[in-house]
């Protein structure tokens, strides 16, 4: 099934647009699963229990894996969720040429990667860096269109001689590379201006928003103009994943296992919730 179509089917499914991010800091990881074979896999595998009932996508980033010990975890972790019919968006951000491109692209097959049903990728070197992820026409390719770091700008607000910005370029380049239907954007939620206005650009193409969470980006914006034909992912990490950091704190380290676990569930339902009020307003 195209990826776009499977994302719109589990929305449905879980209403909800959260896109949960996976990303193990083993310096955070609590004592329940610090121990064990694997932590990091252990770690996502509570993670998933107690938040798959919200969850439209979950989102790996692969600096939190790029270890034998970590690739075998992200595979577990991957096999987990499509065992809760939940996809998979690796975030790697990915972008090289010729014969590194092809490699980097295998992360998406399912008998040599992990077998991730999405990937983001990084537009910098152009379009031939990203065509062996393109050709994948059933799996979605997010685009790093507008980032929600201070230090995008850098970059990303340069002026062309067109009088376009070099994000707006990568926008518009992103939809011409839309051929197979399977590309969406990767567009920052700390200004919602310029999410209306990339949105104006694209009406079309699938948001991934990141910025939610612990950035504090805004969710009405993310909902409002992230959404493409209903179609989108809400992103939240660190304020999902390590929300029982103050139940922990409370109940002391070796004892609060489940009240850590509890809490990610918790603050992914109350992220579907909120998110929610502005999609049912849009409705």
């Amino acid at each position: 099934m195209h990826f776009f179509d499977r994302l719109a089917a589990r929305i449905e499914t879980a209403d909800s647009v959260v896109s949960v991010g996976l990303d193990p800091d083993p310096d955070r990881l609590p004592d329940a699963v610090r121990d064990a074979d694997l932590p990091r896999w252990q770690f996502n595998r509570r993670i998933i229990d107690a938040t798959h009932e919200h969850a439209a996508c979950y989102k790996p980033n692969a600096a939190f894996y790029e270890d034998p010990d970590g690739w075998r975890a992200l595979r577990e972790t991957i096999a987990y969720a499509h065992g809760k019919d939940v996809p998979v968006l690796l975030d790697a951000k990915r972008g090289d040429i010729g014969n590194t491109a092809r490699q980097y692209a295998r992360a998406l097959d399912d008998d040599h990667g992990p077998a991730a049903d999405a990937i983001t990728v990084n537009p910098f070197l152009g379009r031939d860096s990203l065509e062996p992820f393109l050709q994948r026409a059933e799996k979605g390719v997010f685009v790093l269109g507008r980032t929600s770091n201070p230090g995008g700008e850098d970059l990303q607000d340069l002026e062309l001689a067109s009088g376009e910005t070099l994000y707006e370029r990568v926008v518009h380049l992103a939809d011409l590379w839309n051929r197979n239907g399977n590309v969406g954007l990767v567009v920052g939620a700390t200004n919602p201006d310029e999410l209306a206005s990339i949105r104006e650009l694209v009406p079309d193409i699938p948001f991934l928003v990141p910025g939610v969470g612990a950035q504090g980006g805004d969710a009405e914006a993310a909902v409002e103009h992230g959404l493409a034909d209903g179609v989108g992912l809400v992103n939240s990490s660190r304020g999902i994943i390590f929300a029982g950091e103050d139940a922990t704190a409370r109940g002391g380290r070796g004892d609060a296992g489940d009240a850590f676990f509890d809490a990610a569930g918790q603050s992914a339902k109350q992220l579907k919730q909120r998110l929610n009020q502005f999609r049912d307003t849009g409705e």
